[in-house]
């Protein structure tokens, strides 16, 4: 078939997927059909380089029936462990014999998160794709929206959504042992951004298909600059640091507050470059009082912007503090400290009660094999992500955001709202 055939514009990517509301509890219920826990999946891989080799790498033991990649070079490595899987370059070419596999792993470059990943649930696959689930909004909530509807398996690759320390911070937050959470300063030192497009047309490399990389980006010719990992940087392809990082940082208050979206959203940065990230990013999140949680202020920093101090105490460059009634707390990936230390000198942390992970991928694997629920399937890891995306989003328009989550849409902004979603390139 030719490629505009196999095309999805997105007027009947809208029609087929429906833009519903409605927010998603974690523990979506499952009325996928089980396979059984001693059959092998059959699973496709979308990127088997860079991120996707892990994500590989914890399919030990399930059958990797086909690895697409536009790059044969990054797909090397995969086709030489893998040498009976059905290879391909097109993504959309794998979707046209839906019964030769169970489940779909995405780690491409953010602009393509979104269409295999829809394609997938749209024949009733099972997916995991990398952070952030999508590159728009409007396709984060699209994706919630159709494996709510069609309630199969899926996960967000927020690895460390697994890990111990999460669990124990989460736990000790919803325990209250530093009171009503009033604020949350979320940073991380990394700096995806700047750069300006290149003039310059160097060769296409053997094994790359530009075009295919490209999807539905805007058309530009091929340059170093942004492949591998570089692609982060451009609107066109990544969404900067926020987007980089903020699912992983983001994640803990999220699941430690019941988080789903905020009233406002305001950023604050260098001018505006229209082709590239900025290297330091401010957000203010407002997010309102459910039920016994108070309304409270989420702020993340990224960059340049990262500050020396938070209320008065260095922290490093990287990690997430809760400012309660009664204390604070900082944590990072692998551990966690109450302030003032006085007062927490004695402390003693309850019995855990968030049992101990399966593992990331080991979740999502079982929930295909057993029905059980994932804790970041695309309901709550939509919303993670939406809210991510809004702070590139509020920056990008200027403008402070008055959010309508259900409505998926701002109250005061048409620049903001235009860019919720983004047009597709022909073809």
């Amino acid at each position: 078939m030719s490629r505009s055939k196999l095309g999805i514009s997105r007027r009947s990517f809208l029609a087929t997927s429906g833009v519903l509301t409605g927010l998603y509890a974690s523990g979506q219920s499952l009325a996928f059909e089980s396979k059984s826990p001693n059959e092998k999946l059959k699973i496709a891989i979308i990127g088997p380089g860079g991120k996707g080799e892990s994500n590989l790498s914890e399919m030990v033991g399930e059958h990797i029936m086909a690895i697409v990649d536009v790059d044969e070079r990054r797909a090397a490595k995969a086709y030489a462990a893998h040498p009976e899987a059905r290879k391909l370059k097109d993504y959309r070419l794998l979707f046209e014999k839906p019964d030769e596999f169970d489940a779909v792993v995405v780690s491409t470059p953010d602009h393509h998160h979104a269409l295999p990943s829809m394609l997938a649930l749209m024949h009733g696959k099972a997916v995991y794709c990398e952070k952030p689930l999508s590159h728009t909004v409007w396709e984060a909530r699209t994706l919630a929206d159709k494996s709510k509807e069609k309630k199969i398996p899926t996960q967000m690759g927020t690895q460390i959504h697994a890990g111990d320390n999460y669990r124990r911070v989460v736990e000790l937050i919803q325990a209250k042992v530093i009171g009503e959470i009033k604020e949350v300063h979320v940073f991380v030192g990394k700096g995806w951004g700047g750069g300006v497009r290149p003039t310059d047309t160097p060769a296409v490399p053997a094994g790359l298909d530009w075009d295919l990389w490209l999807g539905g980006a805007p058309e530009r010719p091929y340059h170093p600059t942004y492949v591998p990992a570089n692609w982060r940087r451009w609107w066109d392809f990544g969404t900067g640091t926020l987007g980089d990082m903020g699912c992983h940082y983001m994640d803990l208050p999220f699941w430690a507050l019941g988080l789903t979206q905020p009233t406002t959203v305001e950023a604050f940065g260098p001018e505006v470059n229209l082709e590239t990230a900025p290297l330091g990013l401010k957000v203010e999140y407002e997010f309102p009082a459910v039920a016994d949680r108070p309304a409270l202020k989420l702020t993340w920093y990224d960059g340049e912007m990262v500050p020396e101090e938070i209320q008065g105490r260095k922290y490093g460059k990287n990690g997430v503090v809760f400012i309660g009634t009664q204390g604070e707390m900082f944590s990072d990936y692998g551990k966690y400290k109450l302030y003032p230390e006085d007062k927490f000198k004695e402390f003693t942390p309850p019995m855990p009660t968030i049992a101990k992970s399966l593992g990331h991928h080991k979740e999502w694997l079982d929930a295909i094999k057993h029905g059980t629920p994932t804790l970041c399937n695309f309901g709550y890891s939509g919303n993670l992500t939406e809210s991510v995306i809004l702070g590139t989003v509020a920056y990008r328009a200027g403008e402070k955001l008055l959010w309508d989550g259900p409505n998926l849409k701002t109250r005061n902004s048409e620049k903001a709202n235009k860019l919720l979603n983004k047009e597709y390139r022909k073809g």
